[in-house]
């Protein structure tokens, strides 16, 4: 199955209590879906950065709501790397996170941005 829609995204730092090295970074993720999936987003993001545009980041995020009219939630689980500009992104959901109506849920989940604005396109199966 296929479900899309835009999402509004607030990213915000956070404390990294382990070391004051500038190229690590702990953020707050809060997102606002909207489309087939009408649901709100909560999760924490790792990063680090290097030299010419290269960086990686590491996400889980729980999301709750409804998915084409069904409501629960699931876990996603993502990797951002970044070489020298060039995006790779994988976000997958979490096997077995999935609770209420989305009990089962698997897939993975693309993010798209294009002028400054955000959508979603997530592929999944459900039992």
């Amino acid at each position: 199955m296929h479900a899309s829609g835009p999402f509004d995204v607030t990213v915000s730092p956070l404390p990294f209590h382990t070391t004051t090295d500038p190229t690590l970074g702990r953020m707050a993720i809060d997102k606002v879906l909207h489309g087939d999936l009408e649901a709100t987003g909560h999760g924490e993001m790792l990063t680090a950065g290097a030299s010419d545009g290269s960086g990686v980041y590491v996400a889980v995020e729980r999301i709750t709501g409804t998915l084409h009219g069904r409501a629960g939630s699931f876990a996603l689980h993502h990797t951002g790397i970044m070489t020298r500009g060039k995006p790779e992104l994988t976000i997958t959901v979490v096997p077995d996170s999935g609770t209420g109506e989305l009990a089962g849920i698997t897939g993975t989940l693309a993010i798209h941005i294009v002028d400054g604005k955000h959508a979603y396109e997530l592929d999944y199966t459900l039992p």
